[in-house]
């Protein structure tokens, strides 16, 4: 699945991560992850209208032509056909309000682009998801725009808060109903999670994405904030806990993304662990109303430690004295 080149001096074929032995290459796979964001779009720009076209098509367009500028620059060959830059502007556009001004969605996407791959060494080489490293970067300098939401199909409607804000703040619990099919406010791709399952179900039924990461992140997610509505019953339930906010888009687009997450199938489900642990405990008891975004940088910054710890020795290697 990794784009390989071979060398001219060792005959070995040398090539950037992901290294994961498959019939497909990373173009397929970055084509085969853009049409499984499709459903996600669709719904968003049900519910959102023009707004949700607008911004997704401006984010797409951005990163395209900054991942070529950026090749040209560092004297690369431009690869914006292997489809990475058409992914990490659908996966930044979907985790924005409608009404984000365009020029915030812009310099976002510059960012996701120059700071999240490029200056890593572009794809493959990035130790952070690029998309939510810039929504990162956009929450710390435009908080107000960031957090300002309308009402679906209302898009001229201002809302006051999510779902999951109402449910921390006020008490109130929206309907399992809408939550499921998208009629509530928030991010573009956080509102369906009927249509984020359509799509990874696509994404892993033709095995470009792990099952494991998303299976052990909603796993956690459910028994962690079970145990906690048990003792008490003010909690949201765990069933709110998995369909509100950005935990199913997150869980199935981007902490299964391969770049940023481990290798091994135990370092996976770790990782999930890791991820579901730190959302439940931000959502319950932090300042913020989500803890998506900064679970999974979190674990992505692990992600080397639990290669290190988790990945095989190889046959007839000796095991390490330290």
């Amino acid at each position: 699945m990794t784009d390989t080149t071979d060398s001219k001096h060792t005959g070995f074929s040398l090539g950037s991560s992901p290294h994961i032995f498959s019939h497909t290459d990373m173009k397929e796979t970055m084509r085969g992850t853009a049409i499984a964001f499709l459903p996600v779009i669709g719904a968003s720009i049900y519910f959102f209208r023009l707004h949700a076209a607008v911004l997704i098509t401006t984010c797409i367009i951005t990163c395209i032509f900054t991942e070529a500028l950026c090749q040209l620059a560092r004297r690369r060959p431009v690869t914006v056909d292997d489809w990475s830059a058409v992914v990490t502007g659908c996966s930044l556009a979907l985790i924005l309000p409608p009404t984000l001004p365009l020029s915030a969605a812009i310099i976002g996407s510059v960012f996701a682009i120059v700071v999240g791959k490029q200056i890593f060494g572009g794809l493959g080489h990035n130790i952070f998801n690029p998309s939510l490293l810039a929504r990162a970067f956009l929450m710390a300098n435009y908080p107000r725009w960031l957090t300002t939401w309308v009402e679906p199909l209302k898009p001229d409607a201002v809302s006051s808060a999510t779902p999951l804000a109402l449910a921390k703040f006020q008490h109130e619990f929206a309907a399992l109903k809408d939550l499921f099919f998208g009629n509530v406010s928030g991010s573009l791709g956080e509102t369906s999670a009927f249509c984020v399952l359509l799509g990874g179900i696509y994404l892993f039924y033709k095995k470009y994405g792990d099952w494991r990461i998303p299976g052990s992140i909603l796993s956690t997610v459910f028994v962690y904030s079970g145990i906690l509505w048990v003792i008490n019953p003010a909690c949201p339930s765990p069933i709110f806990h998995l369909l509100a906010g950005g935990l199913m888009y997150g869980a199935v687009f981007q902490a299964s993304d391969p770049v940023t997450s481990p290798v091994s199938a135990k370092g996976k489900i770790i990782f999930g662990i890791g991820i579901g642990l730190i959302l439940v405990t931000i959502r319950i008891w932090g300042g913020l109303t989500e803890g998506v975004m900064y679970a999974i940088l979190f674990m992505n910054a692990l992600t080397p430690l639990i290669d290190r710890i988790t990945i095989p020795r190889r046959f007839g290697a000796r095991q390490s004295p330290t």
